[in-house]
């Protein structure tokens, strides 16, 4: 299909990215979002999607947005427009409706469905998660559905609570040692997978817990395997055991993490030399170093030990890694602003 042109072409009879949606989104049924494939590889998690909902059918589709060159960008299918349904967890088979839109949730597709790399085509489905959502559209299209409430979404609730309470639970255990816990475990998680395919089985992901010292008791670590494990197979993705267990970044400070890596990963290759690394961080403006506790290198080198631990290979961070860092730091940091700040200034975003 002849990629479509950012501003000089259209979708579905709306520019590409407009506020003024009640005029044009909610008169044709339609609901804009923009989304990210949750993955550790870099090239996947950094690719910019918009999609609409069009709910006078229930079917939706996918663009990918496109850099070429500086001044270049185009729109590209990524899913074509069809009904879908969710792929697993609660309601899996069940097709995707209003209700299932939001900022933050979790979107299912069968890799089949969509334009995907090799890299990804490997795994039977991906997921999606949805960053920003028409707000003003949703509001007035829930209105107009009504949608009712059903057993799943007390079962859901439920489970929010169950991994709640672990998250709870660890929250202590996490304070002050967020990052080195969290880059930590990454790298462990990584060793275990002898078959890389991002995979654990129940004494692996126990083994790890214990290693770092985040026993949960038995009662909630299997009531979280039951929600976890939805396919029955015996084995869970461990990103997904993580986000479970021990919770991840609300998806305003993800915005910034892969700002500041898609900024680094010039080359879209997934990952960043530590030279590149050292070369761009800028710890000119770090509180230690304006106080003159620190110079500049010190709180530089000191970035970089950090940030190596979490490392696979000796001479670069992938973006799984990267992201690693900042989910740990996040857990200690309070304030949204407070955590965008400390990306912003060194890496000039």
């Amino acid at each position: 299909m002849t990629p479509l042109r950012f501003r000089k072409r259209t979708l579905h009879e709306t520019k590409i990215r407009t506020h003024s949606t009640l005029t044009e989104n909610v008169l044709s049924h339609k609901l804009q979002f923009d989304g990210r494939i949750i993955s550790r590889n870099g090239r996947d998690a950094c690719r910019e999607l918009i999609g609409f909902f069009f709910t006078h059918d229930q079917s939706l589709t996918i663009y990918e947005y496109r850099q070429f060159g500086k001044n270049r960008t185009v729109v590209l299918p990524f899913i074509q427009k069809s009904i879908y349904s969710h792929q697993c967890g609660r309601r899996k088979g069940k097709q995707y409706r209003l209700g299932d839109f939001y900022v933050g949730a979790t979107l299912t597709f069968l890799s089949s469905d969509a334009s995907l790399p090799e890299s990804m085509k490997e795994n039977t489905f991906f997921k999606l998660r949805i960053t920003y959502i028409d707000q003003i559209a949703l509001d007035s299209l829930e209105t107009a559905s009504m949608e009712q409430e059903d057993d799943i979404i007390i079962q859901e609730t439920n489970d929010r609570l169950v991994f709640k309470a672990i998250q709870d639970v660890l929250k202590e255990k996490l304070h002050k040692r967020g990052v080195r816990i969290l880059t930590g475990l990454g790298k462990y998680f990584q060793q275990l997978d002898k078959e890389e395919n991002g995979l654990l089985d129940k004494a692996d992901f126990k083994q790890a817990l214990k290693v770092f010292h985040l026993e949960v008791s038995e009662k909630d670590f299997e009531s979280a395997w039951l929600i976890l494990d939805d396919n029955g197979n015996g084995k869970v993705d461990y990103g997904e055991f993580k986000r479970g267990v021990i919770g991840e970044m609300n998806e305003y400070r993800k915005s910034y993490v892969r700002k500041a890596f898609m900024k680094l990963d010039f080359n879209k290759t997934g990952s960043v030399p530590i030279i590149n690394i050292r070369k761009c961080y800028c710890a000119k403006k770090h509180s230690q170093v304006i106080s003159g506790h620190s110079t500049e290198e010190e709180i530089k080198s000191s970035f970089l030990e950090t940030l190596k631990v979490a490392c696979s290979k000796s001479d670069e961070v992938s973006y799984g890694e990267f992201e690693d860092y900042y989910e740990g730091l996040s857990i200690e940091i309070i304030d949204d602003e407070d955590f965008v700040t400390i990306l912003r200034t060194p890496w000039g975003i």
